[in-house]
């Protein structure tokens, strides 16, 4: 198939054909990067500006290391170092470095909604990076490659996402995602955690994390997001920890085999026991990392790029 679009913003309106093709197309590169010379021609002449208003290690450094696998030119911007600091608005610092004839733009923002407004300010196609607490697209699509790598399907899978569903931009581009490819999605979280939206979701609903780990195949634990949180969502980290951490005994309880996935930075001991995290019998974890380069060059690609081999 083709791919018509022109920016990714999120998968809410992602269909599963065009899913399947991403996927697909991050199948071949996989095999390019598996190369003594792990790279092509395919985005030479390209510019992409990696526009990071928020903080990123993974995402940062596998968008820009999918960007030079691709032969593009690349320009990196933080706000510490640029005109932000002077009180520049996202529109005029897009539109500047567009003026640079930059042909795509990849932008991580803590407001929701960013990369939809930088689409009505830019020429160029945009890739959501991370928006606040709205979507993570490439995160999610990483995150179906790796469950495909090792279940070789996503129908009929069951994941049973725990942890800060509320803060989460990387459990709505799951849930999207995940139901639409056909798997089963169930979330567990503290009450206070779950978004008063995601009984429109078509989603199963826990508040015990031994239910929840007893419907999965998979697990994907997520980060308690304490920089995003401006109340008291649970009494205390130790609390928060025995009712929701995910552990080996819990595991062993449920006497079946789980997948453990994580989108990183991990608190270990807190969501997700050190053991469990480090362990490849149920950790993907470091698989999930490699899949995000694979990925963002199919992203890349299929949004701006021309087989050029």
């Amino acid at each position: 198939m083709s791919f018509k679009r022109k920016h990714l913003l999120g998968l809410e309106d992602v269909s599963a054909e065009e899913i399947t093709h991403i996927l697909n197309t991050a199948e071949t590169f996989k095999e390019v990067l598996a190369r003594p010379i792990p790279k092509v021609p395919t985005l030479r002449g390209k510019t992409i500006v990696n526009l990071f208003y928020e903080a990123s290690t993974r995402t940062r450094f596998s968008f820009e290391l999918a960007e030079k696998r691709l032969s593009a030119d690349t320009l990196n911007f933080s706000t510490s170092t640029s005109s932000v600091k002077k009180g520049e608005s996202l529109r005029d610092t897009a539109q500047n470095i567009e003026a640079m004839k930059v042909d795509m733009v990849v932008i991580r923002h803590s407001a929701p909604g960013a990369p939809h407004y930088l689409t009505q300010c830019i020429k160029g196609s945009v890739i959501n990076a991370g928006d606040g607490c709205h979507e993570h697209p490439t995160q999610a699509l990483l995150d179906m490659l790796t469950i495909r790598d090792k279940y070789k399907y996503l129908k009929g899978l069951r994941v049973a996402i725990i942890g800060d569903i509320l803060h989460s931009r990387v459990a709505r581009s799951n849930i999207y995602g995940l139901t639409t490819m056909g798997a089963e999605v169930a979330l567990c979280a503290p009450q206070t955690m779950i978004p008063y939206e995601a009984e429109k979701w078509n989603v199963r609903i826990f508040n015990d994390v031994d239910e929840a780990i007893a419907f999965a195949d998979i697990v994907m634990a997520l980060r308690i997001q304490m920089e995003r949180q401006t109340q008291n969502f649970f009494p205390t980290l130790r609390e928060y920890h025995n009712y929701f951490g995910i552990t080996k005994e819990r595991l062993d309880r449920a006497n079946k085999k789980i997948t453990i996935m994580h989108p990183g930075p991990i608190n270990r001991g807190i969501e997700l026991d050190s053991d469990l995290a480090d362990d490849d019998r149920y950790s993907v974890i470091l698989n999930q990392v490699t899949n995000g380069v694979a990925i963002r060059m199919a992203v890349l690609y299929l949004l701006g790029g021309e087989l050029q081999e």
